[in-house]
């Protein structure tokens, strides 16, 4: 029996408006996946080959190898600095973006990648301090928060996209400036309410919070189908595009309504009090008072333990095994972590690449707006976030099934994605979009929860910064080197010179090779399974339990 008195008005409502909050930061930190809505108009402006714009996309993703800064001050700065930095970061980093488009100032090219390098590390800040603090605040539900969470990552870049085309015609510069300043504004708000809070120690509370998480899929779903209708519903006026805007900002408002209902409920009664039997509550202060005095006799007896006791207990001390605290340095000493992070690598990549060359791919392929494939891919990314995250948490729980099963599953479906690519078939690029998009999500969605289930909570802010170091790496062998030069190889072998390529042939080679590493990432991610199966049959049997798996406690 317990009685924990006002803890919903407190830690339990402010823990969920800090999660509504988390939500709308990762639905503007999107921003750099949005590289393909402005890159042509800055090909135009600075007069770049197509390897060079396709090295300005690398050094967007070079940001996030920077992101070790921001995971190294997850362990030492509040929530709220962290989101300071990385909004303040973005400000400068687009906004210079914002002027160089608009034509108010001119840079050297080395300068621009300077800004755009900004602008990519910008979202790491703000992407850790939502990461870390929600998932330590939810410690049981790490799937949900994670699909949740990078499910509306994935929207950011259909909801900038969308939204600049209803209100400013799909203008560049326009959408450089919503990417500079929006998210500052939103962080400031996170910056008041998300903080770390206690989380859930009863069945009653998991039940509750299982509740509201459901909702909130359910709201993001929404969101994501509407976007998709707004795509598929052709040109529109401006007076449906106003509309359109104000009922997509109402939907993205309403996952308020939350804590605003469990703030209600904890007014309306009071407390949580598991037992209305006020003898009962005598009986559990009783039994404190016993369990203290039993305590002090341990205690004493302790205190007569020999120095050899002392000795024993400091040779008992042993290296962190796969489900424990890790710092970096004895995750990156273990094998599984490094077949995580190569694993990543092979399907993150190529999925990366196309999102960086979408708007490309579209212009060869013969298409004048290429933002609804830009759209189409976030919107993929979305759906295979959210169900990857619900999903692969309802197995563990049920089956103890490890997560790279789902991992190893989009490796398949992605590759078969890009050979769709590479056949340019009438429908092709909207239906490869949307398939690779999804399989990105599963892959972004899934490690998160995986990286914090092998190597623990305690520093998990910097292991996951370790992880996502691949994702420069993948974006410039993929995405720079690959992409840029068969690009410029069929440009000039067609155009005998210039720059600009059209046709099926400029990505289909392209698109062959990436499908085949990701046939390595799914042998990859097989064997990551085999090795942590025991793993989650332990994090299965601990979902009936009080003790989170991978907590530092």
């Amino acid at each position: 029996m317990r009685f924990r008195q006002n803890l919903p008005k407190t830690a339990f409502t402010l823990k969920w408006l800090g999660f509504v909050t988390a939500v709308w930061v990762q639905a503007i930190s999107g921003n750099n996946n949005s590289f393909s809505n402005y890159s042509d108009a800055l090909k135009s402006i600075m007069n770049l080959t197509q390897l060079e714009l396709n090295i300005l996309s690398v050094t967007k993703d070079v940001g996030k190898a920077f992101g070790l800064l921001a995971g190294l001050a997850s362990d030492r700065l509040p929530t709220w600095m962290i989101l300071l930095i990385g909004s303040v970061e973005g400000l400068v980093g687009y906004g210079a973006q914002w002027l160089i488009v608009s034509e108010k100032i001119t840079v050297s090219y080395w300068q621009m990648c300077i800004f755009v390098c900004m602008g990519g590390n910008s979202t790491t800040w703000m992407n850790t301090a939502v990461l870390v603090t929600c998932i330590r605040n939810f410690q049981k539900d790490r799937g949900p928060v994670s699909g949740i969470l990078k499910g509306f990552v994935g929207l950011s870049t259909a909801i900038f996209t969308n939204v600049c085309s209803a209100l400013f015609s799909d203008s560049a510069t326009s959408f450089l400036l919503m990417l500079s300043l929006v998210p500052l504004g939103v962080c400031l708000a996170a910056m008041v309410f998300l903080r770390e809070v206690p989380p859930a120690d009863n069945q009653l509370e998991e039940k509750e919070e299982a509740r509201y998480f459901m909702v909130t899929n359910g709201i993001a779903i929404v969101v994501a189908l509407y976007l998709l209708a707004y795509d598929f519903s052709g040109s529109h006026g401006q007076v449906f595009s106003l509309v359109f805007v104000g009922i997509l900002l109402s939907l993205l408002a309403s996952p308020l309504l939350i804590p605003l209902y469990a703030f209600f409920k904890t007014f309306k009664t009071g407390c949580i009090i598991e037992s209305n039997d006020d003898e009962g509550i005598d009986e559990q202060l009783l039994s404190q008072e016993t369990a203290f005095e039993t305590q002090q006799t341990a205690q004493q007896t302790l205190t007569g333990a020999t120095s050899e006791a002392e000795t024993e207990l400091i040779e008992a001390k042993r290296k962190p095994v796969i489900g424990e605290d890790h710092t970096i340095l004895e995750a990156v000493k273990t094998s599984d972590f490094w077949i995580l992070f190569a694993s990543f690598l092979f399907g993150g990549g190529p999925g990366l690449a196309v999102n960086n060359n979408i708007g490309q791919i579209g212009l060869a392929l013969g298409y004048d707006d290429v933002s609804v494939f830009v759209s189409l891919f976030s919107i993929g990314g979305f759906f295979g976030r959210i169900i990857s995250g619900s999903g692969s948490e309802y197995l563990i729980k049920k089956m103890g099934s490890p997560r790279p099963l789902w991992t190893a599953a989009s490796q398949i479906i992605m590759s078969l994605g890009l050979i769709v690519m590479a056949l340019a078939l009438p429908g092709s690029l909207y239906i490869g979009s949307i398939v690779v998009g999804l399989c990105y999500g599963i892959r972004l969605s899934v490690t998160v929860p995986t990286a914090s289930e092998l190597f623990g909570l305690k520093h998990y802010g910097l292991v996951y910064n370790v992880l996502i170091l691949n994702l420069p790496l993948g974006s410039f062998l993929f995405s720079g080197l690959l992409a840029g030069l068969i690009y410029d190889m069929e440009a000039t072998t067609t155009t005998g010179g210039g720059d600009t390529c059209s046709g099926a042939h400029c990505y289909r080679l392209v698109f062959i090779i990436m499908s085949i590493t990701c046939l390595i990432g799914f042998v990859l991610d097989m064997l990551l399974a085999i090795k942590t199966k025991g793993i989650y049959a332990k994090i299965q049997a601990s979902k009936n339990s009080n003790k989170s798996p991978g907590s530092s406690e």
